[in-house]
């Protein structure tokens, strides 16, 4: 067995798993210290050592002696450098390998349509972005549920939970087990947030392939610039921004802003940068905005804040409201929520072709989440059989 094979896997899957190396020694009887080595390579762990670091991490010890696939055309969207971006890339190639794997056992393999839109030279994001719409089966409409237009066309997308607001996702060229769309959807990060990073991916597969490289670490602001200039007009279209913001005008001004984010699943600021870029305001408008809501909630918003909406306590599936990030009259979780890949990973187990541990692999989950998961699946046939 290669030590370092095995110290990467049990690090990579140890991380997903929110464990520390104390919690996780513990939990597999053996020093922190013993750990720390079989994670660095140094040592290599006894069967019945691997065997119980398995059964505390709940996965299968043959997850830590096969070697995580390299995956070279990423895209890596974070605020600042990030301590774990390896293993988060890691992760990522290891799933979204399973993610082939389902498809071409199923045979559902699906083609990058919006592969085809490749802009011609000189096209600007506002362009790109009405090319897409024009050409998919979005017209002029508000995106109700981005994750299954991405998987209709092609584009593979998972969530990740990383307990940091400095990284929302990434996403992966059509070369190297991609295209895929990654999001960080910890819950301190508004799904407004979560829909956003998506969008602006998108626009970085269909504008910057060439710049996909795993070793880049610092981000193009010019690419940041026009990835968020896409994604703004993907999910505002202009005459549709333009006819929304005017049906709203007999509203108080923080009130319009609200009514049109919720429309357009987008954040308050992503409706106050459009005004700006229309001319419909000032660079002032923050201020104003800023200003109104004071004067009705009693507090300043912080640059960083999404400020919680009142009386939605509920809406959060179990979420406590003051876990989540701060938005006003926010969307839940369902509002992004993929789907296609537990959708093949129940058809593959269900005709047995993978093992229950394969599929908590491939979703994710613990091998008591699948358990529970299959049982569901199952109890859902029976009903719809009686």
């Amino acid at each position: 067995m290669d030590a370092g094979v095995i110290g990467r896997n049990v690090r990579r899957i140890r991380a997903t798993r929110k464990l520390s190396q104390v919690k996780l020694a513990r939990g597999a009887d053996i020093s922190r210290v013993a750990l720390s080595k079989i994670e660095n390579g140094i040592h290599v762990p006894r069967a019945e050592t691997l065997e119980r670091l398995a059964a505390a991490l709940e996965v299968d010890v043959e997850q830590f002696v096969t070697e995580v696939p390299d995956v070279a055309g990423v895209r890596f969207r974070a605020l600042k450098r990030h301590h774990e971006r390896d293993q988060i890339i890691a992760d990522v190639a290891q799933r979204l390998k399973r993610y082939l794997e389902i498809e071409e056992l199923l045979g559902k393999r699906r083609e990058f349509k919006l592969g085809k839109l490749l802009p011609k030279k000189n096209s600007s994001p506002v362009e790109l972005a009405r090319i897409v719409r024009k050409q998919t089966v979005l017209k002029n409409e508000p995106i109700r549920d981005i994750c299954g237009f991405l998987e209709d066309n092609g584009v593979k997308v998972l969530r990740i939970r990383r307990a940091t607001d400095a990284f929302y996702g990434l996403s992966v060229a059509p070369d190297t087990f991609g295209p895929a769309i990654i999001i960080n959807t910890w819950e301190r990060i508004s799904v407004e947030r979560w829909i956003f990073s998506a969008a602006h991916e998108l626009g970085h597969l269909l504008m910057h392939l060439n710049a996909y490289d795993r070793i880049r670490t610092v981000e193009d602001p010019r690419e940041e610039k026009e990835a968020n200039s896409f994604a703004g007009h993907f999910l505002m279209p202009q005459k549709l921004f333009t006819s929304e913001w005017e049906k709203t005008s007999g509203l108080p001004f923080v009130d319009r802003v609200f009514k049109v984010k919720r429309i357009f699943k987008v954040s308050y600021r992503t409706v106050l940068y459009r005004l700006v870029e229309n001319g419909q305001a000032d660079k002032q408008v923050w201020k104003v905005f800023q200003n109104r809501y004071r004067a009705r909630h009693g507090r300043t918003l912080r640059r960083a804040d999404e400020p919680m909406a009142l009386g939605q306590g509920a809406f959060f599936g179990g979420i406590p409201v003051s876990r989540r990030a701060y938005e006003p009259e926010q969307l839940s979780d369902i509002d992004f929520r993929e789907d296609r890949l537990s959708r093949l990973v129940r058809m593959a187990f269900q005709r047995g072709d993978v093992s229950l541990g394969y599929a908590a692999e491939t979703l994710d989950l613990g091998r008591s989440e699948m358990r529970s998961l299959a049982r569901e699946w199952a109890d859902l046939d029976d009903e719809s059989h009686e």
